[in-house]
């Protein structure tokens, strides 16, 4: 589904698709047998939206056909589920140390599924704004109150395209840009272009008052290697081909179409540059730290993210 300035989506098509497709790697890492995470939610959303492509992770034992021709492909997928167990572990303690340090206004840009403001230990007193498209939220609050899912925390639903002037619409719901605060930008940024990218980030420097937050999974130079995106679309579309022809129901998932491939400016050093303590740590040393490193033989096809925490001094 190709991209337009000023395109939407239900949770089923385009970019809400790929929030799905997260939640099936959580659910899986939540089935497994040592959870790094434990996201309650996520099959209750995949159980909601039916079958689809998005079911990638979390479906049944690939064919043996597709095994045998593709004897990589499942270290390919626990890697992948791996990263994005590692992922929500990061995002997850980030929030849970700043609302420690007592911060008690936290900020989920492009929010899509994400379940935290139900499934975090969140001290007494905060406000967690969830930022997304009208049509995403309305999907994750129905359906959790459909499960009878509560919040675990003073939520705020922020219905606005983040290409749109979310900062006012965020002010109107009661955010607060004189006291701290903690935000995170987590599966969005190929998703930017990079005019966009840096107009996010100069809006929450403007927001962000002293002491306040930010976390960020910022693209690597892998990103834009057309060595690695070459290799990446040719390992996908032949596993595609192979799928179709064994198992025609089962799709495969080809999110780069949603992804703009521009050259931007590194995020840990836009942050620097705007006053901001910053460290940065590499995908693979992420997922070390947390036990999740990817088999060597895989660790190409794990993304190179780079994941940004900051703090405003």
């Amino acid at each position: 589904m190709a991209r337009t300035d000023n395109d939407s989506w239900e949770i089923t098509e385009s970019v809400g698709a790929t929030a799905l497709g997260v939640a099936s790697a959580r659910a899986a890492e939540t089935r497994s047998e040592n959870p790094l995470i434990e996201d309650p939610f996520a099959q209750v959303f995949l159980d909601a939206a039916g079958d689809g492509v998005w079911n990638w992770y979390s479906a049944g034992q690939l064919p043996a056909e597709v095994i045998e021709a593709e004897p990589q492909l499942p270290l390919q997928m626990q890697a992948m589920v791996g990263y994005m167990a590692s992922r929500t572990a990061f995002f997850d303690n980030f929030f849970l140390d700043a609302a420690r340090s007592g911060i008690r206004q936290a900020v989920i840009l492009a929010a899509g599924l994400d379940s935290r403001a139900w499934r975090l230990a969140w001290p007494d007193g905060v406000t967690v704004y969830e930022l997304d498209q009208p049509r995403v939220l309305e999907f994750k609050a129905s359906t959790l109150a459909e499960h009878g899912a509560q919040p675990a925390c003073n939520r705020v639903e922020v219905a606005v395209d983040l290409r749109h002037d979310w900062p006012e619409a965020l002010r109107q719901s009661g955010f607060d840009s004189s006291v701290p605060s903690a935000w995170s930008a987590e599966g969005l940024m190929p998703y930017l272009p990079a005019a966009a990218q840096d107009l996010l980030f100069e809006r929450v420097d403007e927001l962000a008052a002293v002491g306040s937050r930010v976390a960020v999974e910022a693209l690597g130079p892998k990103f834009l290697d057309p060595e690695f995106r070459a290799r990446r679309r040719e390992r996908m579309d032949r596993i595609r081909a192979l799928m179709a022809d064994v198992d025609p129901q089962r799709d495969v998932p080809r999110t780069d179409e949603l992804w703009y491939f521009e050259e931007r400016e590194d995020v840990g050093d836009w942050f620097s540059r705007h006053g901001w303590s910053v460290t940065v740590t590499p995908s693979d040393e992420l997922m070390a730290g947390y036990g999740r490193q990817a088999h060597p033989d895989v660790a190409d096809a794990v993304p190179g993210n780079l994941f940004v925490a900051a703090q405003r001094v």
